[in-house]
């Protein structure tokens, strides 16, 4: 792509015309553009994009169904110890359900934006892990737009950890530990409880919503119901430990699944400049295709081609992961990916590599 300018035709400027000028960085996002819009022809030709009501026909009530038999145990089984793994289970599922609810906010199971805004309303009930409007807004808007961006990507600014120099300097307020692994692992038992907490805000913030009477009630409705069930049928204090054993699983969960998505991948600053196609592919990480992989992550360890196409059903993102690697392989894209305990390794490190410039600063 050229710019024009206007350049002078003699020495002394008495006279001027219009002559192309090469622009390296628009002619760059001008080449991102049309491959990504090859790609996508690629993807959409082999059907990759179609919906999948046969999957989610089956998946759906199998998760639900999971959380039928949780409740049933817990209103059945008179033993603490029991309970206490009933809870650990009822962690796992729920976050399988979150999945589910991550799927119908980005239009992945019905062609229909309501259905898929009355499944996200429906798994907000059961696990009041999120607002639907305030989930849309910090994931779909500003994440999913500007992953790993400094200033624009809701988790990169909002999360206590610093992921480069310039954050990690920024955060003057916060201990040396938030950069450490210890603390890393540590916060994200909380995880769960943070959804919950930036939903409830964003709510009395006054901050709009899709569904302005629909999505506190269904938070009100889940607290209600979690809160009588436990206290109902266990005792007071056997209540608050499945409580403490339920949030923690489930937020470990969350987050051991979310932070190999980009965390340790590159941070850019808001005056870089990258089309579309790169910097989906190059701030985010592909952990290894595994069924027991595939199952623990939601098909979320297909963070590339999730970001590449966020409403592609979750089943048809390992179909497209051969395609899409190929593709960036062929033209220099950087594609990464790498194993679970690798990928974990990675984040650490990147954290641990921070401390030293910060310690300095402070000295």
């Amino acid at each position: 792509m050229a710019i024009k300018v206007l350049i002078p035709a003699h020495p002394n400027g008495a006279d001027a015309r219009i002559q192309p000028v090469n622009d390296p960085a628009a002619d760059d996002l001008r080449l991102d553009a049309l491959q990504y819009a090859e790609l996508r022809r690629m993807v959409k030709q082999q059907g990759l994009l179609d919906r999948q009501p046969l999957y989610y026909s089956i998946k759906i009530p199998f998760t639900v169904g999971l959380v039928a038999a949780s409740i049933a145990f817990l209103v059945s089984v008179d033993s603490v110890w029991l309970q206490l793994l009933n809870a650990a289970f009822l962690g796992v599922v729920f976050t399988q359900l979150a999945f589910i609810g991550h799927d119908a906010g980005h239009q992945e199971i019905f062609s229909s934006v309501k259905r898929n805004d009355l499944i996200s309303l429906m798994t907000c009930i059961l696990i009041a892990a999120w607002v639907p409007s305030w989930w849309h807004d910090k994931h779909n808007q500003r994440h999913h737009r500007n992953p790993n961006r400094i200033g624009e990507d809701g988790d990169i600014d909002a999360s206590p950890f610093a992921f480069s120099i310039g954050r990690a300097f920024a955060k003057t307020g916060l201990p040396e530990p938030m950069c450490h692994a210890l603390m890393f692992f540590s916060i994200l038992f909380l995880s769960s409880l943070s959804f919950l907490y930036a939903g409830i805000h964003y709510v009395l913030a006054g901050r709009p919503l899709k569904y302005s009477l629909a999505e506190p009630l269904s938070v009100v409705a889940h607290l209600i119901a979690y809160f009588a069930l436990l206290f109902f049928f266990l005792d007071p204090l056997h209540a608050v430990l499945f409580i403490v054993v339920h949030q923690a699983v489930e937020g470990l969960y969350m987050g051991l699944v979310f932070a190999p998505n980009h965390k340790g991948m590159p941070v850019l600053d808001g005056e870089t400049p990258m089309g579309f196609l790169r910097q989906q592919v190059t701030t985010a990480r592909d952990v290894r295709a595994h069924p027991v992989t595939d199952f623990f992550y939601g098909c979320l360890n297909y963070q590339i081609e999730h970001h590449l196409f966020p409403s592609m059903p979750r089943n048809n993102l390992k179909k497209a992961k051969s395609l899409v690697k190929e593709f960036c392989h062929a033209r220099s894209i950087p594609y990464y990916e790498t194993g679970v305990i690798q990928a974990h390794r990675e984040i650490l490190g990147h954290m641990r590599s921070l401390s030293p410039p910060l310690r300095k600063k402070r000295a």
